[in-house]
């Protein structure tokens, strides 16, 4: 443990389960959107300490584009058994199937896009009314715009020019049938914050966090680990490097970075010195320079 004073992580902490806490009593059906990455891990961490003694009453979601990472879906079973909650799990292959999305094709082709249909037709099955979300303003420039209730209108999208003022930590989650808000409890955390309370609370993480030895495929600067879903050029090959995952995503779109921080305390002390963002290694923010924030106003995370 760190001898520097952690009060600060309390106070976001203490905020968080603030919030949590509003959206089960103001809303009906809310939901807790989970990948197993390190930011909804924490945010199942805060669920817990915000309803303690009694079980999260909500459901988890995940929305699986069956191109994860096998050590992901490995940890998130674990962890959903020893909580004891309901995981709800919908694949963007059934969208495919049901002729509710088409495959990208190409050498560029990903899955990540296509969650936004699956994820708002999830929440119309299930009638959620929030979905709690790991977002971060820190995260990129897009999330910045961000409030803790993010208003969806009927279609599940996004205006930033249409949400509502939070003075005075009120919180407003009126809202007309059909619409639905994305809730952001973390979204003062910073990635320093993030690692600074997986070590204040000793949880665990998937091993991809933490260094090891993988074959990459450097595309463009890249760093892409091999995969069943990524097809090599005939220029490119594959070559074994020492790496970590900042960020837990699709296979196709979710670059390493060389590293040999083996330890939280490592992590730490590297994101302490990092010149590049948490995003810098994912693909899909860089198909152009409003990436992000289009994909939020179709209803992306």
């Amino acid at each position: 443990m760190y001898s520097y004073n952690l009060t600060h992580l309390k106070q976001l902490e203490s905020e968080a389960i603030f919030i949590m806490r509003e959206i089960a009593s103001q809303f009906e059906r809310p939901v807790l959107l989970f990948s197993a990455g390190k930011d909804s891990i924490i945010m199942l961490r805060l669920a817990q300490k915000a309803f303690w003694p009694a079980k999260i009453p909500f459901p988890l979601m995940h929305i699986d584009t069956e191109h994860n990472f096998p050590e992901t879906i490995a940890f998130r079973d674990k962890l959903v058994g020893q909580v004891g909650t309901r995981l709800i799990v919908r694949s963007v292959q059934d969208s495919i199937d049901q002729g509710r999305v088409a495959e990208e094709s190409g050498t560029s082709a990903s899955r990540n896009n296509l969650q936004t249909t699956t994820l708002l037709d999830a929440l119309e099955e299930h009638q959620f009314d929030a979905a709690f979300g790991g977002a971060r303003r820190d995260e990129e420039k897009a999330r910045a715009k961000e409030r803790f209730l993010s208003h969806r209108d009927e279609f599940g999208q996004w205006d930033p020019k249409n949400q509502r003022p939070e003075l005075w930590n009120i919180l407003n989650g009126k809202k007309q049938p059909g619409e639905h808000f994305r809730v952001f409890p973390i979204s003062n955390w910073t990635e320093m914050d993030v690692w600074q309370y997986i070590s204040l609370e000793g949880l665990e993480i998937p091993s991809i966090y933490f260094s090891h030895q993988r074959e990459i495929l450097d595309r463009n600067g890249i760093l892409l680990a091999k995969s069943d879903f990524i097809n090599a050029q005939d220029h490119e090959s594959f070559n074994e490097r020492t790496v970590r995952f900042r960020t837990v995503g699709d296979m196709t779109c979710t670059g390493a970075v060389e590293s040999t921080a083996s330890n939280v305390e490592a992590i730490i002390q590297e994101v302490a010195s990092a010149l590049v963002t948490e995003r810098g290694g994912r693909v899909d923010d860089k198909r152009s320079e409003t990436a992000m924030e289009d994909r939020k106003k179709e209803g992306y995370f």
